[in-house]
């Protein structure tokens, strides 16, 4: 091996390592919990668990320790955000198996990729009956994969990294708040905790009005919160929201989690009182037309089938759960198996463009973003216009995010890249289901819910569904999750490596 390959080995294996610590680090939280709960042999798990991703961390940074200080390339920083949520995906799952919930250790990696992407789809077993420890885990994953592992790394374990900016983009994250990337981590890291606070507060008062008791509602406020803001879908109860029984626990968490779907550039945008780019920015106008389009949708199918008596019935099982899919929460208050039995093909059908779409870039959803499709459509009507008036004419485009912005090939090249990669991929896990023996709408919908990190499920995510179909679901939601870039850059590193060796 050359030097040059040896370094660039060393620089990925470096960073990967810092946060491989943070993720061992982050594992104090649930094994506290667990202590303080007297629930010993969580805790024992926890304490192995944390113990091995700080010793695999220790090593990785140690044996990499000279590509300190050295300068990111764009492969480096693409393959580190890639290879990170690998690992960690691996060794986050350790207290997962332990605890004795998961009848494989594919299933336990299966949950963790789910946590970390803010999909929510789970194969836990006994949920209603499992420890605070592993609990407390399953929303810390889906909080800190919100934020992005990367940009955990970069808030408390990274000072002036020469080019972070590349692991940052690597984690499907461009918007840079701050003239700097560690600055831009922080405050994305400062609005999630402060909301946090708010949010959990006001869970928590909801969840003692409605009969829960006071460390209970506290806890369970917590966890809602974590999973709504990251738009993650987890809930500690097999029932999800549906276990509180309770329009304003519903409406609360609808709040939290279409906030929690916005860019974070908009949320510091409004923080500093720029509050007119609520109404301004394209994203927040895209995502409106599209939830009332789907929402119109959804209502008509469900209409046509007279499946809910009256309105109320029909907001709080229809339209949350098309807003739920559409901010890519997850978060249900009905059972997977209605979906199925109940809804429709019209409403299912969109269900399932609700959910390929999804919520902001730059935020906790997934999805094609409605940034893009307001791009194609901004780049349609472009086209039209060049139709219909003189030639002669100079014809400028513009969108605002954040500020105004010439729309150019590149945006709108990048838009499509990105979302045909979607449509490949949810054709993949579509066709994943049909081979594995289910409908082929239902297959659409869990791969819709797969492919844009969402957590929805009409039935097919179980412990008893084929390894094959669990394996692929875990890829997609890796890549879908980071928007293909960054894991095409790992292949493509890990293919020039293939060949150097196959040329000697």
């Amino acid at each position: 091996m050359t030097r040059n390959k040896l370094i660039d080995f060393e620089i990925i294996g470096y960073f990967v390592g810092k946060i491989t610590l943070g993720i061992g680090l982050i594992q104090v939280v649930p094994l506290v919990t667990a202590l303080a709960y007297g629930e010993w042999d969580i805790f024992l798990n926890f304490v192995i668990g944390s113990s091995s991703s700080l010793i695999c961390g220790n090593v990785l940074v140690m044996l990499c320790k000279s590509a300190k200080g050295k300068k990111l390339g764009w492969g480096h920083g693409m393959a580190v955000a890639a290879l990170s949520w690998l690992l960690g995906m691996m060794l986050c799952a350790i207290p997962y198996y332990l605890c004795g919930n998961y009848l494989s250790f594919l299933d336990a990696c299966f949950d963790v990729m789910s946590g970390f992407t803010t999909t929510g789809l789970v194969l836990i077993q006994d949920l209603d009956h499992v420890s605070n420890g592993v609990n407390m885990w399953r929303h810390i994953l889906t909080y800190v994969g919100g934020q992005g592992m990367v940009v955990l790394a970069l808030t408390f374990l990274v000072n002036g990294t020469n080019g972070a900016y590349k692991m940052y983009v690597g984690e499907a994250k461009d918007e840079q708040i701050l003239p700097n990337v560690i600055s831009t981590a922080r405050v994305i890291w400062y609005i999630s905790i402060v909301y946090l606070i708010v949010g959990s507060l006001a869970l928590w008062i909801n969840g003692m009005l409605i009969g829960l008791k006071p460390d209970r509602a506290l806890l369970h406020g917590m966890w809602v919160f974590m999973a709504a803001w990251s738009t993650g879908g987890f809930a500690p109860q097999s029932q999800n929201i549906m276990y509180y029984h309770s329009l304003s626990y519903e409406l609360l968490t609808v709040a939290l989690f279409v906030i929690g779907s916005f860019n974070f550039a908009l949320h510091y945008a409004v923080w500093t009182r720029k509050k007119a780019e609520i109404r301004k920015n394209i994203e927040i106008i895209s995502m409106t037309i599209t939830v009332i389009i789907t929402t119109i949708l959804v209502m008509l199918g469900l209409m046509k089938l007279n499946t809910y008596p009256d309105f109320i019935s029909m907001c709080r099982m229809g339209i949350y759960q098309l807003i739920s899919g559409h901010t890519t929460t997850g978060f249900m208050t009905l059972y997977a198996k209605q979906f199925y039995n109940e809804w429709g093909d019209i409403a299912l059908l969109a269900m399932i463009i609700a959910m390929l779409i999804g919520g902001s870039a730059c935020s906790t959803a997934g999805g094609f973003k409605g940034l893009r499709i307001g791009i194609i459509f901004k780049t349609f009507m472009q086209d039209v216009k060049r139709m219909i008036i003189p030639e002669s004419m100079v014809q400028i485009e513009k969108f605002h995010h954040i500020r105004d912005i010439t729309l150019e090939d590149r945006h709108t090249r990048s838009a499509m890249l990105i979302v045909i990669l979607y449509v490949i991929t949810f054709t993949i896990g579509t066709t994943a289901g049909v081979l594995s023996g289910y409908p082929f709408l239902s297959s659409a919908f869990e791969s819709a819910s797969v492919t844009g990190n969402v957590g929805l499920s009409i039935g097919i995510t179980q412990a008893s569904m084929p390894d094959m179909l669990k394996a692929v679901y875990i890829a997609i939601m890796w890549v879908a999750r980071l928007e293909f870039m960054s894991v095409l850059a790992l292949a493509a590193f890990i293919i020039s490596e293939v060949k150097v060796k196959w040329a000697k």
